[in-house]
């Protein structure tokens, strides 16, 4: 929580900390001047005061004031009412003593959350580029368009407060330092509605999802190791299960929003089968959070890499490919949710892939697709769906290919199959009418069927869209 100095009659910048002046009224540092309202919603606003005054909060569209009494700790919070679209705004809030939030604006907010690749900004990372980045972020401003990243933190306990930040107007140095997948997919959002597009990047490199559930939402999960009463922030990683939740995620618990956008899966690549459970348990506890059950929910399957190249003599090689089929099936676990598929942009030798605008644009169709319920244009690549056989040939079904598939003229190099003897062999694949034909003339009797089923792999089985195909098996051996 952030102290905001006042003076009767005169507003001090939410950003700075005037230490000869009593202050009143503590806000959370997202609470503040530029941020960006859900519209047509009720979202939470809140604070503390150091007085037994009651709250009053008037908000500039309506001229409504909402009255609040103070716990015996000074907290307070209530809920607004939201118009559409619009602003600027102002909102006044006083408990004797008056402050006034600037520059507010109602429109559309996103939290954007997850590891390395929903974090890596629009710059890049050092010495990991982004393609054609620079002429985007040349071309960025947009007051349209607010920023708001959460400043990395590990805590054993949940806190009340983060680290400071502030709300940016989309412009070339606040775009350049923010998360590049989010921004693409804000840019989109912001052209096709055009309205103000609010956007919360909460997202710490190299992280489990366990590191941002609560303590809560992993009793059932026996084998995840939980931070001892006993450690200290020396002790803390970003590694270990519930610090992110605790000292970046539970501040913003009650800022309303209206979905979420998830980069994240790399970390637990090595605990697929865990990560079926463990992820839709994460998206249940956000939902659970944010006061929303069917809060929409889009996610990255996480593109294909040499994960070898993590390992060494004396750990094993994992396929990640395992991890990316956790995540396909986990659609089927999580109502009102998505799935962007990149198996066409991962890199063999860098787990952050340079198309990052591939990614953010994906899932903006998604979103407008899903949540806005725009029509006319493909949203979502091919999944399995099922599975006969005939004779020694496997026919594979897939949704989300109403107009059929494609492989772009290319053979199709990355089918196998397997007979009784769950031995996979490299299959001809044909596509035929919407569906695939699979064979081998080394098995006649085939049971199961693979696709681009490997670590790191090229996708080149589209919808005619231009949406990549998941990676998916038959089998569960």
């Amino acid at each position: 929580m952030k102290p905001v100095k006042v003076v009767s009659g005169l507003t001090i910048a939410l950003f700075f900390c005037i230490t000869n002046i009593s202050a009143n009224i503590t806000l959370p540092w997202f609470i503040a001047d530029n941020m960006v309202l859900q519209q047509q919603a009720e979202p939470l606003i809140w604070g503390s005061t150091d007085t037994h005054n009651k709250v009053t909060v008037t908000t500039s569209w309506n001229k409504k004031k909402y009255t609040v009494s103070p716990d015996a700790n000074g907290k307070w919070k209530l809920n607004i009412s939201t118009p559409v679209a619009g602003g600027p705004y102002e909102i006044t809030i006083s408990d004797g003593s008056n402050i006034t939030l600037k520059n507010i604006l109602i429109g559309e907010v996103w939290l954007c959350s997850g590891q390395s690749n929903m974090e890596m900004p629009m710059k890049g990372f050092k010495d990991q580029v982004i393609l054609n980045s620079n002429d985007a972020i040349f071309n960025s401003a947009n007051d349209n368009i607010r920023l708001y990243t959460v400043p990395r933190s590990v805590q054993r306990l949940p806190q009340d407060s983060t680290k400071k930040s502030a709300w940016k107007a989309a412009e070339p140095e606040a775009v350049s330092n923010f998360s590049a997948t989010a921004y693409y997919f804000g840019k989109l959002l912001q052209q096709r509605l055009n309205v103000p597009i609010g956007l919360i990047n909460i997202t710490y490199g190299g992280s489990p999802v366990e590191a941002f559930m609560d303590e809560a939402s992993l009793k059932e999960f026996a084998d995840i190791k939980l931070p001892s009463k006993t450690d200290d922030g020396k002790k803390l990683t970003n590694k270990i299960a519930t610090v992110l939740y605790n000292g970046m995620f539970n501040a913003f618990v009650g800022y309303t929003v209206k979905g979420c956008i998830w980069y994240q899966g790399e970390t637990n690549y090595e605990r697929a089968k865990q990560y079926e459970t463990l992820f839709p348990a994460f998206v249940k506890m956000l939902r659970s959070k944010c006061n929303n059950d069917s809060m929409p929910f889009y996610y990255a399957q996480i593109a294909p890499y040499n994960y070898g190249n993590y390992a060494t003599d004396s750990t094993p090689k994992y396929n990640s490919a395992y991890l990316r089929d956790a995540q396909r099936k986990a659609l089927a676990k999580i109502p009102n949710s998505g799935m962007v598929t990149l198996m066409d942009i991962g890199e063999e030798n860098s787990i952050h892939p340079a198309q990052k605008e591939t990614g953010g644009k994906r899932f903006a169709y998604m979103a407008l697709a899903k949540t806005y319920n725009q029509k006319g244009f493909g949203y979502a690549g091919p999944l399995f769906d099922s599975l006969s056989i005939t004779g020694n040939v496997a026919t594979i079904k897939f949704i989300n290919a109403n107009n059929g598939l494609t492989s772009y003229g290319k053979p199709l190099m990355n089918f196998e199959i397997a007979g009784a003897d769950k031995i996979f062999r490299p299959a001809k694949a044909v596509i035929v009418q919407g569906k695939v034909l699979v064979s081998s003339p080394e098995i006649t009797n085939p049971v199961a069927v693979r696709y681009a089923f490997k670590d790191f792999v090229v996708g080149d089985l589209f919808n005619t869209e231009g949406f990549p195909a998941s990676s998916f098996r038959t089998d569960n051996w």
